[in-house]
């Protein structure tokens, strides 16, 4: 087992400076992973760019350590997390609720909920973190590329040269990875490239439909690098139960209506993706039942402390065991949960829910308080598991939605007019939005807890310096969101061109779900056939894993299922070649290094095509134009597809070779 560093000089841990830098990235990578998020239904881990940033700015100041660089990934790893909001909060607009983020009440949402998922944490790390066999692929990893490129101090077991170099390369792997993708993204923009390769067809005699989409797009490629074999494979086993059993299933001996693309779109829409809803949320349950015995004996754990600590013993626990105290942590906790009730109140207090909005706003306090802490279990569990990318966060919000909406229909339903259903389906998301907010912090603050632990540093300094994370993600997340709203729109949102606008698709399904559990119409028969089809691949993946060194993850699969295609295809390619890239790189004679470096590239990768996202939104709006940047028209669609493919496979290769080259490069 790798050592922990020793910490030299507890001063240069949490510093002004670390904070300050850490803030600027968040709010970079927050905007970079709204827009990412609600394109491709995937949002990326941000705290291993972070690092390597951190570690090149901040080798250049004196007396700069590992810790500190920690400090500063612990920030903007808010940004990789909290920024997953979008999950839910679109789905205000696609319901005809809202027509804009309002910005405080969208901040107060994600600052108050991730404040709450930084408390909810602290009870669970002992459990999960300290006390846990759980593998944390994202934290560990981060823990190596601090360790290998961010200290100053001899414990880091390298020379002043080598350190340097390790942490020039890393920086040079994001910057490529970055410019690349991101000039990629503008010539799309230009549609001299083709942005995807999608086709609809019709299998046998009898009229199935099947179709495929292959975005061309190296962001969705770099998350398959970072996600693994498994979890690609996993994603291409739902995409092949979606697409290759249940569309044609139901398409077969059909009448197609309109198109044929679009008849098969509508049966996944219909059909396909409650599936993928109902093995999603038999994952996630199947996760929390593994969890009750690890979260109770956290929670006894975290107890002892606080008695330690009003013993007037505390200088005997090791500083590495130092959270904010317990009971800090129920105070915030209460303070947290004050303006939540306000908010709660203030949303139902309009309209034909006010006859009734202290009622739901206390009993949607309640359910806040208890669902946020069994979510935030699950997905604390499911980071150590296969990280904070992929947690089932999804799945999470299926579960809670569904939760809310059931308890709407049977408690105040009843006590409303038949014109309340929209407006309950609003308070639902609502609610589920601040649950979610909790659980994508907790989620991240045990990974980097892990990190943390690792690099030995103080959880107490860690979990400070995620509430700053917090705060600057949750004041950057509604004007990019209003941004991104105002230049494409969401799918399915009253008045939005659906040619332009964003699936959002986790958003789309949440609030389909809660529309029709409200509106009595949802088809419980499509969620119980997808349960069933997640107890299968929950005990196909039980035996896999005790028998084989193989897994298929239950949530992966309800990804594929449920995902757009053009997102899951590039990912399960990117799985497949970053998997390549690390077996050839282990023939190497610098292993490790190069794939450290295969993951910075692909981080950056995400960062660079996300961004660039960001800013053609921003040209949409202001240029009042679809495609601003457009240089060709609708005849040049082969040429473009041609090109663009060539130019992907040739650009992906070099890349690889670059990275290669430059590992074998540093300094031995």
């Amino acid at each position: 087992m790798t050592q922990p560093a020793v910490l030299q000089d507890h001063s240069t841990e949490l510093t002004i400076r670390g904070l300050v830098l850490g803030v600027v990235i968040t709010l970079l990578f927050t905007a970079a992973n709204v827009f990412f998020g609600l394109k491709a239904g995937l949002t990326f881990a941000t705290s291993i760019p972070a690092a390597v940033i951190s570690m090149a700015v901040l080798r250049a100041v004196r007396g700069s350590t590992i810790q500190e660089n920690n400090i500063v990934q612990t920030v903007a790893s808010a940004a990789g997390t909290l920024s997953s909001i979008i999950f839910v909060l679109p789905g205000l607009i696609m319901v005809g609720w809202w027509t804009g983020f309002p910005f405080w009440t969208s901040f107060a949402i994600c600052a108050l909920g991730g404040i709450l998922g930084v408390m909810y944490s602290i009870p669970l790390r002992r459990a999960l973190v300290t006390n846990s066999d759980l593998p944390y692929p994202e934290g560990v990893a981060c823990a190596e590329v601090l360790k290998v490129g961010g200290a100053h101090d001899e414990s880091s077991g390298q020379t002043a040269a080598q350190a340097a170099e390790s942490s020039s390369a890393g920086l040079k792997a994001v910057v490529v990875g970055s410019v690349v993708s991101a000039v990629f993204a503008l010539i799309v923009g230009t549609q001299i490239f083709a942005s995807d390769i999608a086709r609809t067809f019709a299998i046998g005699r009898k009229g199935a439909l099947s179709s495929f989409d292959f975005q061309l797009s190296f962001a969705l490629f770099a998350v398959g690098h970072l996600v693994g074999l498994w979890v690609g494979i996993a994603m291409l086993v739902g995409f092949l139960i979606s697409w290759a059993g249940i569309v044609p299933w139901f398409t077969s001996g059909h009448e197609v209506v309109g198109s044929i693309a679009d008849t098969a779109q509508a049966v996944w829409t219909h059909k396909a993706r409650f599936m993928g809803a109902g093995v999603i949320g038999v994952a996630a349950i199947w996760t929390l039942a593994k969890l009750v015995k690890p979260v109770v004996s956290g929670l006894a754990a975290a107890a002892a402390a606080a008695r330690v600590r009003k013993a007037g013993q505390a200088a005997t626990l090791p500083r590495t065991e130092r959270d904010i105290p317990i009971h800090i942590v129920g105070i915030i906790s209460v303070v947290c949960l004050l303006p939540i009730i306000w908010l709660l109140y203030d949303f139902s207090a309009v309209g034909t829910l006010a006859s009734h909005a202290w009622l739901l706003a206390v009993s949607g306090l309640v359910y806040i308080v208890v669902m946020s802490f069994f979510v935030s279990a699950v997905c604390g569990y499911m980071a150590g598991l296969i990280g904070s990318s992929n947690s089932p966060l999804s799945g999470v919000g299926i579960l809670v939605v569904i939760g809310a909406a059931l308890l709407l229909v049977f408690g105040v339903k009843p006590l409303l007019g038949v014109d309340a259903g929209k407006a309950l389906v609003a308070f639902a998301l609502f609610a589920t939005a601040v649950v979610f907010a909790v659980a994508t912090i907790a989620n991240n603050n045990l990974q980097d807890l892990k990190t943390g632990q690792l690099v030995d540093a103080t959880p107490w300094r860690q979990q400070v310096a995620l509430i700053v994370g917090v705060l600057a993600g949750a004041a950057v997340i509604p004007p990019v969101l209003n941004l991104i709203n105002q230049a494409y729109g969401f799918a399915g949102a009253p008045g939005v061109d659906p040619a332009r606008a964003l699936a959002a698709p986790q958003a789309a399904l949440i609030s389909a779900l809660a529309q029709g559990v409200i509106e009595g119409n949802l088809d419980w028969s499509v969620l119980g056939q997808g349960a069933l089809i997640g107890v299968g691949i929950i005990i196909i993946d039980a035996i896999l894993r005790r028998t084989t060194s193989a897994s298929l993850p239950p949530l992966a699969v309800g990804l594929g299922i449920y995902l757009p295609s053009s997102t899951t295809l590039m990912i399960v390619v990117g799985a497949v070649v970053g998997w390549w890239f690390d077996r050839r790189a282990d023939r190497g004679p610098r292993a490790e290094p190069t794939k450290q470096l295969g993951v910075l590239l692909a981080s950056g990768m995400i960062v660079g095509e996300s961004l660039i996202g960001v800013a053609l939104a921003a040209l949409v709006v202001f240029s009042k134009k679809a495609a601003p940047l457009a240089l060709v028209g609708e005849g040049f669609g082969t040429a473009a597809l041609w090109i663009g493919g060539i130019v992907f496979t040739a650009v992906i290769t070099a890349m690889y070779l670059w990275i290669t080259r430059l590992a074998r490069r540093q300094v031995v």
